[in-house]
Formats: C-alpha cells, structure tokens, sequence
C-alpha cells in the first residue's frame, strides 16, 4: 500500500490529498501543529504533529508539504529533507505536462493546469487550478501560482514567489524571491525581490 503523509491540514491540503488519491496514492494522513485539538481534515485523519511526522518518516513512502504560506512551507520543505525526508510530486490527470517539462519533488500541479514545453519548476511550488506556466519558464523552490493565473514564455521566477489569482505576466519578465503579485494583475517590467506589485499594469506598493 502506498503510503502518503501530508504535513498541514489546511484547506489547501484536502485539495492535495484529493489529488493524491486521484493519482493513485491508497493511504493519505496528516500532520499538523493544530493535533490534537484537529484530528481530521475532511475525510483525511490528523495523526499527530511536525514532530511526530519527523519521528515516522519511515512508516511512509513520500511526504508533501501542504502549507499555503511559501516562506513557511520552504522551511518545513527544508527540515523535512535534512531528515532524510523522500518527496512526491502529484501531477493531477487532468493537468497537461510537457514531457519536455519537469517538475521537481515536493510540487503539485492541480486539475486544468497546463506546464508548457521545457518549463521547469522547482521543489515544492504550488501549480494551482487552472494557471498556465508556459515554454521555458523558470520557477524556483517554493513559487505559488495562484487558480487562473498565466505565465507566458521564458518568465523566471524567484524562490518563495506568489502570483494571485488571475494575473497575468508577460513574456521574458524576471520577478524575484519573495514577491507577491497581486490578484489580476498584469506584469509588463521585470519586478526586484521582496515586493508587492498590484494593478494593471503592476505597479510596486
């Protein structure tokens, strides 16, 4: 029986643990600082906390990180991996992947997501439903692209980056780490590390 752990059972991690099982994985719980106040995520069991997945790796055969906040998902992504913490990677079935794309461990891409041609997406980013990273595209660790948002080609983005819902970036623009763009908003200049940028075009606030 495959075995998958999930570490926060948040709202974001029934959507991963559906995906999970969409894709095949027979047993899914989680971990999660709330146990043992919470002991479910919807259908899904919270079998204990950070710690005690930390002390049960073996007992699974992957562990994802399901933390909606980057920076906080990169350093659990982080102690998990200096655990000797093996990752999965769920691409949903009705995702579109290039095979000519890859897409590292840790990360998951949702239903109606496309990941175009040589794309490459980093360990533990969030492709969510319905966005679009397309041909050559660089996403570092930890990036968040948010429902219905649009990548056009060559974009590269930072590590712990978000893009909100619905935005859009226009082709060969660099956006750094921590930036977080915000919902609708389009991005024609390139935008420095550590900023928020909202509007149309996106303007730094």
């Amino acid at each position: 029986m495959k075995r998958l752990a999930i570490l926060g059972a948040s709202g974001h991690g029934k959507v991963v643990a559906d995906t999970a099982e969409i894709c095949g994985w027979q047993s899914v719980v989680f971990f999660d600082d709330a146990w043992p106040t919470r002991e479910r995520n919807g259908v899904w069991p919270v079998e204990g906390n950070a710690a005690e997945l930390l002390e049960r790796l073996s007992a699974f055969d992957a562990v994802l990180v399901a933390i909606g906040d980057n920076r906080i998902r990169l350093e659990k992504l982080a102690i998990l991996k200096a655990a000797g913490a093996h990752f999965a990677c769920l691409l949903h079935p009705a995702a579109t992947v290039s095979r000519y794309a890859s897409v590292e461990n840790g990360s998951v891409v949702f239903a109606g997501a496309v990941v175009n041609a040589y794309a490459r997406i980093g360990m533990g980013c969030i492709l969510n439903t319905g966005c679009s990273v397309d041909h050559d595209c660089t996403l570092l660790a930890a990036v968040h692209v948010s429902p219905g948002a649009h990548l056009a080609g060559g974009v590269q983005v930072g590590e712990g980056s978000w893009i909100g819902i619905g935005a859009c970036v226009r082709q060969s623009i660099r956006i750094g780490a921590g930036v977080m763009v915000g919902a609708g908003a389009v991005v024609v200049a390139d935008v420095v590390d550590g900023v928020t940028v909202t509007g149309v075009p996106a303007r730094l606030i």
